[in-house]
């Protein structure tokens, strides 16, 4: 009797040892499942909003060669040079490549020979230097621009080449050129989550975290396409060795620490380059290892509990079928006094009768024991709640704050709700590129570009009015005007930083098939010096501007069909109208 009981009770913790195995190995899988899925989301997030900013990034620069190709000292001096007009030329090259973070900006005559170049004076200048052998010089010439990524010859620093040619009056005489360089993009996106890396077709990094993995390889280089790179001299007498990323399927990275990294990926438009961010998924899988040993802590007090009222069950069991053995040999016992005595048969009887009611009542209880595997269909809803404990739990544990877990949780889940509605919202405009040019609300135009600059509006004490709404529908890109509106109304708060009582008006009429947008406002109005001149380049009556804006908003509306130009302000300051077509 007692070693069965000793081995009912072995057997029952075994079986209890097995079930909180069991949970702890199903919450791992699931948890280690969802980090990775988290830390993929997290890679796919941060790739897009890179991507947006390297897009802006390379629209902006891919303005500079057609904006210079019409500044008015060039055609002088790449068909005329003499020392004097290229130094000129070179130092406002130079003051350009710092205001706006080019790598170099440089002017090639007809034979590829560089005229003026924003390094002049240093010890790489490119002036004297031919290029005519780059890629980027002959297919400017053939096609009126090229781009071309690679290594400089000089420089030796990998970057993209943005070139144009310069015609005048049907006669192209040069090729402007504008490298930017990866590092300032890796600067910044060095404070986010995780590394960036930008590779080529190839898998060559062309922008990464640490400088000495540029020029090296994800993966191996085939014999051929190593061959054919070394031929162009695309990234002159680099190695391109396989560095310290590298490729391991669809979605890994091995990081220069060895550490197994999720990536996503983007194509960069306009190139075949991609865009790569890396996630880190140790942090997560250790959190998910955490989480899954809570869930295990968690269930096993109630399994033991479970396993305990088991215990109890099957033990009452025993002592029943014990007591009813006991019973019946009893019973027999009585049998046999009853048979001695047989004149006391009608007491046997009754005592016989009282015996067998005792005994049913036994079988009554023994049967209890049936029904203890129907308990275990209500560990279904104990288990649902274990996951949410041991969510709690974990974040009680980061947080050391046990009487607010489930306000933390809602707070964290609120939270992050929030930053996902904000990211989805900044999408629409940080797109660069040229989109689909069609009818489009002008309310819709206006809301978005209100939705940028509202803020800064409002903290500088600026009055705006506004049309009514329901404007009508225009031909246009919205992206592309809302970056022409957003870059008058930065002019006019510009503008009014020391007038008294700042007013903004936007102004909306039609004539015809035409609509007109005002952007009026009481600041000291343009000098009448410059007037249509603010429209060309390096032409600005800010102490610190360069003189890009206005040109570059002209030339948008220009490519849909429209105009900008200067109007009257009815409030006595400068007035810019913008030309639509309407829809």
């Amino acid at each position: 009797m007692i070693e069965a009981t000793r081995t009912r009770r072995e057997l029952i913790v075994l079986v209890l040892v097995a079930v909180v195995a069991a949970v702890w190995w199903t919450a791992s899988v699931w948890t280690r499942s969802e980090a990775i899925t988290e830390a993929s989301k997290e890679a796919e997030a941060l790739v897009r909003q890179h991507s947006r900013l390297i897009d802006s990034e390379l629209a902006r620069f891919r303005l500079l060669p057609i904006v210079l190709g019409d500044y008015g000292d060039v055609a002088e001096v790449l068909t005329h040079p003499t020392p004097k007009a290229a130094a000129r030329l070179s130092g406002k090259l130079a003051l350009l490549a710092r205001k706006t973070g080019a790598s170099r900006v440089y002017f090639l005559d007809w034979n590829g020979l560089a005229i003026a170049a924003s390094n002049i004076g240093e010890a790489d200048s490119f002036v004297g230097q031919n290029f005519s052998f780059r890629p980027y010089f002959t297919d400017a010439v053939r096609d009126g621009s090229a781009e071309y990524y690679g290594a400089g010859v000089i420089t030796k620093r990998s970057g993209l080449f943005i070139a144009r040619r310069i015609d005048e009056s049907g006669e192209a005489f040069g090729v402007v050129v504008v490298k930017y360089e990866f590092d300032t993009l890796s600067g910044t996106w060095a404070s986010d989550p995780g590394q960036t890396l930008i590779v080529d077709a190839n898998g060559i990094v062309l922008a990464a975290p640490d400088p000495s993995e540029l020029l090296t390889t994800i993966r191996p280089l085939a014999p051929a396409t190593r061959a054919a790179i070394r031929s162009t001299g695309q990234y002159g007498d680099a190695a391109l060795a396989p560095g310290a990323y590298a490729l391991e399927g669809a979605d890994r990275i091995t990081s220069p620490a060895g550490a197994s990294m999720v990536h996503a990926a983007l194509p960069i438009a306009g190139t075949d380059l991609r865009l790569l961010h890396l996630t880190d998924t140790e942090p997560a899988l250790a959190a998910a290892a955490r989480r899954a040993t809570l869930v295990a802590l968690a269930a096993a007090p109630l399994l033991a509990l479970i396993a305990s009222a088991l215990w109890w069950r099957i033990s009452r069991a025993a002592r029943l079928a014990a007591d009813r053995r006991a019973l019946e040999a009893a019973v027999s016992e009585r049998t046999a006094q009853l048979q001695d005595e047989m004149g006391h048969r009608a007491l046997a009887d009754q005592r016989f009768r009282l015996a067998r009611e005792e005994l049913a009542q036994a079988n009554r209880l023994a049967a209890l024991g049936s029904i203890t595997a129907g308990m275990m269909h209500e560990i279904s809803q104990p288990v649902a709640t274990i996951r949410t404990l041991s969510e709690n739990a974990l974040h009680h544990l980061a947080a050391d704050r046990m009487d607010r877990v489930r306000a933390s949780l809602g707070t964290a889940i609120e939270m992050t709700e929030r930053i996902g509605t904000l990211m989805q919202e900044m999408r629409g405009f940080s797109r660069r590129g040229e989109g689909r040019v069609g009818p489009l609300p002008l309310d819709a135009v206006i809301a978005g570009t209100m939705l940028l600059m509202e803020d800064r509006i409002r903290k500088a004490g600026i009055r705006l009015n506004r049309s009514p709404e329901g404007l009508g529908t225009v031909f246009g890109d919205r992206v592309r005007l809302e970056q022409v509106l957003v870059n008058l109304l930065q002019n006019a708060v510009e503008a009014l930083h020391d007038i008294r009582a700042p007013q903004i008006d936007l102004i909306v009429t039609r004539e015809g098939d035409t609509m007109r947008l005002t952007v009026a406002d009481n600041g000291p109005g343009i000098d009448p010096r410059l007037g249509k001149e603010v429209f060309q380049p390096f032409v600005t009556n800010k102490p610190n501007g360069l003189g890009l804006g206005l040109r570059i908003a002209s030339d948008i509306m220009a490519d849909l069909g429209g105009s900008l130009a200067l109007g009257v302000s009815p409030l006595g300051g400068a007035a810019f109208v913008v030309t639509m077509r309407a829809a």
